[in-house]
């Protein structure tokens, strides 16, 4: 069957995303596929009938499909497929899309049911744009942390607080980090606040997160490693310490909706503790009626906010623009929004532009 004009539009988008993110083994596995590539069965019949939007900006199909692959990889039931994973540069287009096909034809099942879910991928370097906004917030309210975090799949980025990002002007975050990340920092301040050795880390006294599918972090493990791409060794690495400490102590991640959720996380505010409500790269993913539900509901909790119990929702995510993702940040009482700047959307970089604290 032919490919779809869709799909082969989305695995194109996909192609040229993975390449500003520096991985050329999945923007040429995504570009091949767009044009050379015929699935067949059930699965043609499954892409060529979505509902729904098959781009990143939608359901982004063609990471599920990649995920799919890389799991297969790992697993050792695609031999063919790994040895081009392998060093995909000595390998001609017909081979790489021949273990394509023969990988997909020979695990069907496996790869249909992969496409159930939105992507998972976990991305712990955004930590860098929480870090760094948690920072600026404990400067200018001075009250520990409550944490929802909307979107938590493993919870890697729900545990920022133990991570330390390095910044020109000194290091964010505990001495004994389990992970420092260093970014590349751009922007008009070199660190939120003032100096990291002289302004408050922010504590957190509270956490917890939302996902439709959460992940256990030991029997999911393989499925959140399988979204990472498989010529960065450096994210796979990361991440596999990351869920070594899941493991050892898991955060409190509930399944369900994650604007009812939160509106009983919100329910019941804590004087003298900050809640910051917060999602990366996850809202583009909630139907537009939930992303209307959330909008109202923190708008109602935010005129509820007070000087002793403070509400702030910080969002990285896609907003039309470029390079990479907006910060934005709300915070109540007042309803003020601050443009914080643009992030990496694999926290490779930051662009900080937040206004001074005091």
């Amino acid at each position: 069957m032919t490919l779809p004009a869709a799909m082969a539009a989305a695995l194109a988008d996909q192609a040229a995303s993975c390449g500003a993110l520096g991985s050329p083994l999945m923007e040429r596995l995504f570009r091949l596929m767009a044009t050379g590539w015929a699935p067949a069965g059930a699965l043609a019949r499954r892409l060529s009938a979505w509902p729904g939007d098959l781009t990143s900006r939608g359901d982004s199909v063609p990471l599920r499909l990649g995920g799919a692959l890389h799991a297969l990889v790992r697993s050792g039931r695609a031999p063919a497929l790994a040895a081009i994973y392998a060093g995909h540069e000595g390998f001609g287009d017909g081979a790489f899309l021949d273990a394509v096909g023969e990988t997909v034809d020979h695990n069907e099942t496996f790869v249909l049911g992969f496409l159930d879910s939105a992507p998972q991928t976990n991305e712990l370097r955004r930590s860098v744009a929480i870090i760094a906004a948690a920072h600026w917030l404990a400067d200018r309210i001075g009250l520990p942390f409550v944490l929802s975090e909307l979107g938590a799949s493993a919870g890697a980025n729900l545990i920022w607080d133990r991570y330390a990002v390095a910044t020109p002007k000194g290091r964010l975050g505990p001495q004994e980090a389990l992970l420092t990340l260093r970014p590349d920092w751009r922007g008009k301040a070199a660190a939120p606040g003032k100096a990291p050795a002289q302004g408050p880390h922010p504590r957190v006294v509270a956490r917890a997160g939302v996902d439709l599918n959460p992940i256990d972090p030991v029997a999911g493990r393989e499925r959140l490693m399988a979204y990472l791409w498989a010529d960065q060794p450096d994210r796979l690495e990361r991440t596999a310490r990351a869920l070594d400490a899941l493991a050892a102590d898991p955060p409190d991640i509930a399944r369900g909706d994650a604007v009812e959720w939160l509106a009983r996380r919100l329910a019941t505010p804590r004087p003298g503790a900050l809640h910051l409500v917060y999602h990366t790269v996850a809202w583009q993913y909630f139907p537009a009626a939930v992303q209307d539900r959330g909008e109202a509901l923190l708008a109602r909790a935010g005129a509820a906010a007070s000087a002793t119990a403070p509400l702030a929702r910080f969002a990285m995510e896609a907003d039309g623009e470029g390079p990479g993702a907006g910060m934005m940040l709300d915070l109540w009482p007042g309803g003020s929004r601050i443009a914080l700047g643009r992030v990496d959307f694999h926290g490779r970089w930051i662009d900080w532009q937040a206004p001074k604290t005091a």
